[in-house]
This record gives structure tokens, sequence and C-alpha cells, in this order.
């Protein structure tokens, strides 16, 4: 890590997570190399190596980041309400996710190699967002369905996330092949997956 404060630090790593995210718009993480993600960024493209080793390694931070702010929505929604019926509790949790896509497509992605590619210390960071969002949850499920398994809850409900996008999001040359395969299928929003997933978790009809 090269010589500096912390607070450039801070704002190197994050111009070069906003570029990748930028990037991941409109590219695939097969396409996007740390030469692509240097070209958008207002230092060399050698620089990011003091930052980053690897493209996994600014992939990760990105996921990382969409963790840290989803956790601290699930302690806000804890926060703010004193009880919640299945339904409200639901339609949060959908509206939430709905509006990190960019989380939902991240998990989409083989996500084993991600980690396998990045130093320890990189996945020890991402790993404490990723157990705020898990603490988060846990803490919203204990306090509004206290009869509810939290545990069993968490362990279907975060398997099941990394499901979500690709139901939800298809290209034109993914439902075109469906439809030349003969498919029967229809495609349902985050908000309707999300939604009819708690709902059946915490035993109501969806």
């Amino acid at each position: 890590m090269p010589k500096g404060s912390p607070e450039l630090t801070a704002s190197r790593k994050e111009e070069i997570v906003n570029a990748c995210e930028m990037l991941y718009q409109t590219m695939s993480f097969r396409d996007i190399t740390i030469k692509e993600i240097g070209a958008v960024t207002s230092f060399t493209r050698t620089s990011i190596y003091n930052y980053f080793q690897t493209k996994e390694e600014i992939f990760l931070a990105l996921m990382q980041r969409e963790y840290e702010q989803w956790a601290a929505e699930l302690q806000t929604l804890a926060q703010e309400h004193s009880s919640l019926t299945a339904q409200e509790f639901a339609g949060a949790l959908a509206q939430s996710l709905e509006q990190h896509r960019q989380l939902l497509k991240l998990l989409a992605m083989n996500h084993y190699d991600m980690e396998e590619n990045s130093r320890p210390e990189r996945l020890t960071e991402f790993k404490v967002a990723y157990g705020a969002s898990l603490d988060g949850m846990r803490g919203c499920v204990q306090k509004f369905f206290p009869e509810t398994d939290c545990e069993r809850f968490l362990f279907v409900f975060f398997p099941f996330l990394f499901g979500v996008y690709p139901y939800a999001v298809a290209t034109e040359k993914q439902l075109t092949a469906m439809r030349d395969a003969g498919m029967e299928f229809r495609m349902h929003s985050i908000y309707e997956m999300i939604y009819d997933c708690v709902m059946q978790l915490l035993g109501g009809a969806a």
C-alpha cells in the first residue's frame, strides 16, 4: 500500500470501485479488466495494484459496499418500527432488495472464484460486511417475529438471494432461446420473488 493519508487511500479505493460499478452496468464480469477500470479513473492503471491485486478483489469490494448499505437499512428498519406484520416486513424487504439490484446481480456471479482470487485480508473485510447483513436480518426477525425459527429463516433466505437476479432479469437473447425451446415461462419481478419467499418463510400465504 502506498504512503498517504487514510482519506486519500479510501478515496482512491472508492474511485476504483465506482469505476468498476459503472463498467458493470454495460459490460460483463468476464470482459471487465483492470486495464478497462484504470481507463476511467483519474490516476494510472498501474496505481490500481497498490489497492487491489485482482479484478476479483475490486468486485468483492463492490459487493462489500452493497452489503454494508443493505445492513444499515436493515438496522434502520428494526430501529424505526416497534412491530411489523408479515405483509409489511415482506414488503419492506422486497422494496429494499429491489433497490439493491446490483447486489443481487453480483450474487448471481461465480462467488466462489471471486473469493478465492482475493487476498485473505480483503476477504475478511468482505465477510465483516456480509456478517453485518446477517446480523441485521437476524435482529429484524427476532424483534418482529419472535416465534419464527430465525436461523432457519436465514439459512433459507440468504442462499435464495443467489438465484433471484437470473429469474428476474433476462436478456433478449435468453428470452428468445426460451421461446425457441418451447418453454412456458413468466418473468417475475425482484419484488414479487422476495415478497413471496418471505411470506412463505413466515408461514403466511403469499
